[in-house]
């Protein structure tokens, strides 16, 4: 999002103290999903990147102190030389400009994986996770409810009956209970391609870790692997998934040979790609930001490839198919 004149002078000022460089050189970059956007800032041969937060629209509190506990557990987030909370402005490191999207293919795939399969990993064991907002039934449901709403509704231009609203619901219900009878850990909620950067040293950089919670374990694997941005063969996402397992077992946090596994991470995945669905069509209706409608058929499609495969998801399955043929996901619906 673009800054008033005001504004812009104030964190140009701001910057410029806090660096004691009259001659540095600010540039903007892209902006995501949020309120917050993002500036470089270069100064005597060293960069920096600035936090534009407007403090009416979000707190940079939680990034501030997520950052920290991340930094304290060897995770590579960027480090803050300063902040000021009062008008939302953070001055931090710069981990470069090479997202994981921009940097996987099929050679580097296995390695970049890897690596942050590894981050992961740590940041389940080490980050402490009891004081944080909890994923709880009223968080997974309200989140899913963005389906119906934005994607069925407003993107699909559906009138949803009383007995769709039921199939909808029994399926709630199932991934509700399959996400709470997990166990809870760190979760970062966005843990994918896109806020993943490749560095040559600490791979990977850590981005867009504020709305953290303490939530089910399988929740940010399903986010790194079933990728709303990028795909991989299903094969190699089952080698990463019980590799995954297995470290948990190794590490005492699931029973051996814990074959509840895969469904967690399977329904999890359900969970999140059906709040995806609604998000991203809610990001093109009500924030004018049409940029993620070109995703929904991936993540329509990891939607129906599980619960096509499972007999108590099947009616949903069936009923979302009939629903969406023939019709571009990519493109706007215009309202009657």
């Amino acid at each position: 999002m673009s800054m008033d004149r005001k504004r812009e002078q104030l964190m140009q000022n701001w910057v410029r103290t806090q660096l004691n460089d009259s001659k540095m050189v600010i540039t903007p970059l892209t902006g995501d999903a949020s309120f917050r956007s993002y500036l470089r800032a270069k100064s005597q041969d060293k960069s920096f990147i600035i936090m534009n937060a407007p403090p009416e629209k979000e707190d940079i509190g939680p990034w501030i102190t997520i950052a920290r506990r991340m930094r304290n557990a060897s995770l590579n987030t960027p480090e803050i030389f300063s902040e000021d909370r009062k008008n939302g402005f953070i001055l931090m490191s710069d981990l470069g400009d090479t997202t994981y999207l921009d940097a996987l293919n099929a050679d580097t795939v296995d390695v970049l994986y890897r690596d942050a399969i590894s981050a992961l990993f740590g940041m389940q064991q080490r980050c402490k996770a009891d004081d944080l907002p909890v994923y709880d039934e009223v968080r997974l449901r309200t989140e899913m409810n963005l389906f119906p709403e934005w994607f069925l509704e407003r993107h699909l231009g559906l009138k949803i009956r009383a007995s769709e609203r039921m199939i909808i619901e029994r399926v709630f219900e199932k991934l509700v209970a399959s996400a709470l009878e997990q166990p809870q850990a760190f979760v970062h909620r966005d843990y994918h391609s896109r806020n993943l950067m490749r560095r040559d040293r600490e791979n990977p950089g850590i981005l867009d870790f504020q709305d953290a919670v303490r939530g089910p374990i399988t929740y940010d694997l399903v986010s790194l692997l079933r990728d709303c941005y990028i795909e991989w063969p299903a094969d190699k996402v089952l080698a990463w998934v019980n590799q995954y397992r297995d470290r948990l077992t190794k590490a005492g946090v699931i029973g051996d040979r814990e074959l509840r596994f895969k469904r967690w991470f399977d329904w999890m995945g359900l969970q999140r790609h059906i709040k995806v669905l609604g998000i991203f069509a809610r990001l093109n209706y009500r924030d004018g930001k049409p940029g993620y409608l070109k995703d929904l058929p991936r993540v329509l499609g990891y939607v129906l490839q599980v619960a096509g495969k499972n007999k108590d998801l099947g009616p949903f399955a069936e009923w979302l198919v009939d629903k969406t043929a023939d019709i571009d996901l990519t493109q706007p619906r215009e309202e009657a």
